[in-house]
């Protein structure tokens, strides 16, 4: 077993490889692929009268354009050099991409809360993709290049200073490592305390309960079913809903013994087939309604389809062949506490799903109107929160030793996200123009 000096020696040496000002520069790869045509790509196997809506969804902004395009940015990272210090990557970790939850014991955590894309790969394409986002956002609420290099500066600082603080801890002191949402609260500035505090008490009202009640009426028999919003939320047909019946067995036996016994408490009831996100519109996603003790005991559960994760063809083979179970292992990997009902199972098709509730205390920040200062103090929790979820898979010691005591990874990450904030912008422009000619059908982005 090599000792801590030795792991720290590893990351160290990685730099003659990779040097940490090597991670500042961005040139596009002669054969990039056209954006555009990466998206269609993406969408070939997703409901074409959902695509329209996702590429409105996009063309909103350019930072709503940056959440939907990980692929685009997979192939851009994957033609740079890496360091080969592997983690399990969120590998979609942009700013939105983190939020607060509810954890088995119901304490409110603050995470990363998107695993999509997670799959096994180098430290710093997470880090990078978090520190794009920051700059992306950073310019379009109104804020200079300096600001917007200022911040994903923040980002970068504080996910290489919380890294070398985790160096230093024992394995079980790592993985009890968690962001409450007190020390959320404790971290901001006094003047933006009260409007993080409004958020939290908002979260913790998103539960079951208060799904049941926006999402569903009485039927005349006393029960209840979902009321439908199309295109937003549709109930299912009859064909679907024993479909599903069908499946519900093979997800319950990826839960624990424990969570078994609880999931088999409840009925099923309804389900409705739910549009969900920016980058995830037109993947298969329903929302199941279960009762417990009687009508007021709600459990309400989304069933998301798992496709390959967009770093797959860049990267070693992920362990699983199912994604559903990828997912489910990534996050639990990753994150500090998860969903007590997150599991996965294979649908119609051989398609791959997971699972988990569709509302427990979950909550995200309101990024478009941060200003610069919140804007920083939310992306240095979102620097080190990554930290933190990188150092229960990979080797924290050898990141930490690559990184070092200085700047000058910070400074390069920074300088890669204002440059690629012109790429992404550029990225942007192709999809508005293949949408104004007609090329792509894009609905308004409701």
């Amino acid at each position: 077993m090599t000792t801590p000096s030795e792991r720290a020696a590893r990351g160290r040496a990685v730099r003659k490889r990779v040097p940490r000002s090597a991670h500042g520069r961005w040139i596009p790869a002669s054969q990039r692929p056209d954006p555009v045509t990466v998206l269609e790509k993406e969408g070939v196997d997703r409901l074409p009268d959902l695509l329209p809506l996702r590429y409105g969804r996009m063309a909103v902004s350019p930072f709503a354009f940056l959440r939907a395009a990980a692929a685009v940015m997979a192939a851009d990272l994957a033609a740079q050099r890496h360091t080969g210090l592997t983690v399990q990557l969120c590998g979609d970790a942009h700013l939105l991409n983190f939020g607060v939850y509810a954890s088995p014991e119901r304490a409110l955590l603050f995470d990363v809360n998107d695993f999509d894309e997670t799959h096994p790969g180098p430290f710093e394409w997470d880090v990078k993709r978090l520190a794009a986002s920051v700059a992306v956002a950073a310019l379009q609420n109104g804020g200079t290049k300096a600001k917007a290099h200022r911040a994903a500066l923040v980002a970068a600082t504080a996910y290489r200073e919380a890294m070398l603080r985790l160096a230093g801890l024992g394995e079980l002191a790592v993985w009890y490592e968690r962001i409450d949402a007190q020390q959320l609260a404790d971290s901001v500035r006094r003047s933006q305390r009260a409007r993080v505090r409004a958020g939290l008490a908002q979260a913790r009202q998103r539960t079951s309960l208060q799904a049941l009640r926006k999402l569903t009426e009485q039927t005349e028999d006393g029960g209840r079913r979902i009321v439908e919003d199309l295109p937003l939320l549709e109930r299912v047909g009859d064909l679907d809903r024993t479909m599903l019946s069908k499946i519900f067995n093979d997800y319950r036996s990826s839960l624990s013994e424990e969570r078994r016994v609880l999931l088999d408490r409840y009925r099923y009831v309804d389900a409705a087939r739910k549009v969900v996100g920016v980058g995830s519109v037109g993947t298969r996603c329903f929302v199941v309604l279960l009762e417990g003790r009687d009508a007021g005991d709600p459990l309400m559960l989304q069933i998301k389809e798992a496709g390959r994760s967009c770093l797959e063809e860049y990267l070693a083979p992920s362990a699983y062949t199912h994604q559903g179970q990828r997912v489910v292992a990534g996050q639990r990997l990753t994150q500090a506490a998860s969903d007590i009902f997150l599991g996965w199972m294979t649908g119609p098709e051989r398609r791959h799903f997971y699972w988990r509730q569709l509302r427990d205390m979950k909550g995200s920040a309101d990024v478009d109107s941060m200003r610069p200062s919140m804007l920083r103090d939310y992306a240095a929790l979102c620097g080190r929160t990554l930290a933190r979820a990188h150092a229960r898979s990979g080797d924290r010691i050898a990141i930490a030793g690559y990184l070092g005591g200085s700047a000058v990874f910070d400074r390069a990450v920074a300088d890669f996200a204002l440059r690629y904030t012109a790429q992404n912008a550029d990225d942007y422009a192709a999809l508005t123009a293949a949408i104004a000619a007609g090329v792509i059908a894009a609905a308004p982005g409701v």
